[in-house]
């Protein structure tokens, strides 16, 4: 390990040594004087700030566990629906929301591991380093003042008491630097993951979190299910039913023609046949629209391949498929692909489109990136939003990676088996 990069460990160890002692004891001597508040009734009005100060605490250390030690802490934190403006039970609600989340007292326990064992681990390279040093002043000649003004002074095991044993202070001060430079990083580390066992989400809040998700998205799921039978039974009542029943009326007076003025009754017939070939067409649009032919027949690649050649702007597509995933998700895939390639169209300015599809750890992982200006925004799109509710449906989630000048990147990952063999 490079000299460098210790100090810096022992650095960033002193820091979280600071947050420990200064932010987890604050914290949580305020927040538990706050909660037993609680039935006299101030602790309803100050629980949830407090509770909200832990949160950035921990959200904090979430950050410097990432961007330090490559550690990830997920935040397992329920949503807190907020009051109305005004509302004079916000806060008692919101305390109540608090209180109920299992995730709350998991911080506050991890503040009082943080202020003992999580700072004796963080405290360990900068202390180890620091101790180190102290046994190089004492071989310089500072034993002397030091044992005088203190009567006796042991440096660890070793009674400093002339310069012999102050040059064997010096030589333990060098094991340990060693120990500091050598195993700060690992301190830092375990530091992190002690955290993250109090932090991180537990088996039991992922599945409440799951379910409470996939009950969500199933309310999503039926209510765009209700509006797509809403829009096909406009199209049909609109588009293909209203050509049909001009035809039949127009064979009605060709069969009253037919022997009176067959001229115009073949007129009629012409008009009779653009009729049903044009509400033929709208028919084969609208099943296009509900389920393409080619993703039945052929799969998600060659459907993707098909809809990239309908586009105005170039697209290549990528796809490594080994099989076929259930015909429900490659639908969704398909259409989340097609308004990805729409809005890209549409909004995006790109002159070209990428979309790589891939089958990785148990999940269909699309990418769709373009060129173009950037600046999308999920929350503000309609369309990108049913296609989040579309794919959370499945289970599936759906980000967007737009900044200013661009690229585009939006990725997709659906959980699911392939059934290999098929095309």
């Amino acid at each position: 390990m490079k000299a460098g990069g210790a100090l810096l460990g022992a650095v960033r160890g002193l820091v979280l040594t600071v947050m420990a002692l200064a932010g987890s004891i604050t914290l949580l001597c305020l927040t538990l004087v706050s909660i037993g508040l609680i039935p006299v009734g101030v602790g309803l009005f100050t629980t949830p700030y407090l509770l909200d100060l832990v949160r950035a605490h921990a959200d904090t250390r979430r950050r410097l566990a990432h961007e330090w030690a490559g550690v990830t802490i997920p935040r397992p934190y329920r949503p807190v629906a907020e009051a109305p403006p005004g509302g004079l039970l916000g806060p008692p609600r919101r305390c109540r929301r608090l209180l109920t989340d299992p995730a709350t007292w998991r911080d506050v326990l991890w503040l009082l591991v943080d202020l003992s064992a999580g700072c004796v681990l963080a405290i360990l390279p900068p202390g180890l380093l620091l101790d180190g040093v102290f046994g190089y002043v004492l071989a310089a000649g500072v034993w002397r003042p030091v044992t005088e003004a203190a009567g006796g002074y042991w440096y660890a095991f070793i009674p400093v008491e002339s310069q012999t044993t102050a040059f064997c202070a010096a030589g333990l001060g060098t094991v340990w630097i060693a120990v500091s430079l050598t195993a700060g990083s690992a301190l830092l580390r375990a530091h992190f993951r002690l955290a993250g066992a109090f932090l991180a989400p537990t088996p039991r809040i992922e599945l409440a979190a799951r379910v409470e998700r996939l009950t969500t998205t199933r309310h999503d799921a039926v209510d765009t299910s209700a509006a797509e039978l809403r829009r096909i039974e406009r199209d049909l009542h609109d588009g293909a039913q209203a050509r049909l029943v001009a035809m039949g009326m127009s064979l009605g007076v060709i069969e009253a023609l037919v022997e009176k003025d067959p001229a115009k009754a073949k007129e009629l017939l012409a008009a009779a046949r653009a009729s049903s070939a044009e509400a033929l067409s709208e028919l084969r649009d609208l099943v296009r629209g509900i389920h393409p032919p080619v993703l039945a027949e052929r799969g998600l690649g060659d459907a993707v391949r098909a809809l990239a050649l309908r586009m105005e702007m170039p697209v290549a597509v990528d796809v490594q498929l080994p099989g076929r995933a259930e015909e429900p998700v490659e639908a969704a895939a398909y259409f989340a692909v097609s308004e990805a390639l729409t809005n890209a169209a549409k909004h995006s300015g790109a002159d070209q489109v990428w979309v790589d599809i891939h089958h990785a750890e148990g999940a269909l992982r699309i990418a769709v990136t373009d060129n173009g200006r950037g600046g999308a925004d999920l929350a503000a799109g309609s369309g990108l939003r049913g296609v989040e509710r579309r794919l959370g449906a499945f289970d599936g989630v759906l980000a967007v990676s737009s900044p200013p000048g661009g690229p585009t990147m939006v990725t997709m990952e659906l959980p699911c088996v392939l059934t290999v063999g098929q095309p």
